[in-house]
């Protein structure tokens, strides 16, 4: 991958879609669309890009398969509201440390009403404040704190705050937000959602033959214009010997395995 530029295919996913007449052709031969930025580009500044680019050509998928850093909660909410398109891909974990012990503090562990604009804590202590805010990115959220005199003297104190002297304090995303993330989180870890989530292995089946069969990891020119032009030039050559492959039925190339693995499996046998 070029210093200067990031690379993803399928423009950074693998969409799914009701194949309409004008699809089915692409989809036979696994053509791609592709999108080059520069690297220090967050991947999930360019879901939007990505959707914007496939509405003009009328190729919205209607589940899009992504990687989680092409995902996040807003995303999920805008891609469907705005696009008809759901993400699909693993959902950020709460990383809090609560969440980490997992003995129900957590956010999860907490009971919102919405409408009164109120949290109930897992000892039934109920907030105090709920203040609306946004953060340095622009997302809206919920900050709540709880009262003092409930929380200091709670026996599972330790389990809900490490802070010496103020009450438990929670931030939450927009309810919309925070309910797709919740769903999401609550999906990913079935089997149904891990069989239907394998198919994005052809994404990186496609980074694999452009990293290995026309070296994207080195750029063979300086500046950002010359190597966004060598993306899109490769990103031309991949979909053109997929169309060969496909008009002369070559069978597709068996899975690589490192050296190592292929040991580890003849042992095994």
């Amino acid at each position: 991958m070029s210093a200067h530029h990031a690379f993803a295919a399928l423009l950074g996913g693998f969409g799914l879609a009701e194949p309409a007449a004008a699809h089915v052709s692409a989809q036979s031969a696994n053509v791609g669309a592709y999108t080059s930025t520069a690297a220090q580009v967050a991947d999930n500044h360019m879901t939007p890009a990505i959707h914007d680019g496939l509405a003009e050509r009328d190729l919205l998928p209607d589940v899009h398969l992504i990687d989680s850093g092409y995902a996040g909660g807003e995303l999920l909410v805008i891609s469907r509201n705005t696009y008809g398109v759901d993400l699909f891909g693993p959902a950020r974990e709460d990383c809090s440390w609560q969440a980490k012990a997992g003995e129900g503090f957590d956010i999860s562990g907490f009971t919102i009403d919405w409408d009164a604009r109120t949290v109930i804590c897992p000892q039934g202590e109920t907030s105090i404040n709920w203040v609306p805010w946004r953060t340095k990115a622009g997302e809206e959220a919920i900050h709540v704190d709880f009262a003092k005199g409930d929380c200091t003297p709670c026996p599972v104190r330790s389990k809900c705050t490490r802070a010496k002297r103020e009450p438990r304090q929670l931030t939450l995303h927009a309810r919309e937000v925070h309910d797709a993330l919740r769903q999401a989180r609550a999906v990913q870890n079935t089997e149904s959602w891990k069989q239907q989530y394998a198919l994005r292995s052809g994404i990186e089946g496609t980074i694999s033959q452009a990293v290995r069969g026309f070296q994207l990891r080195r750029s063979r020119y300086l500046g950002l214009a010359k190597t966004h032009l060598q993306h899109v030039l490769t990103a031309v050559a991949i979909n053109l010997v997929r169309f060969d492959a496909w008009l002369t039925a070559t069978p597709l190339a068996g899975t690589h395995r490192h050296h190592l693995e292929q040991l580890q499996i003849a042992a095994a046998a």
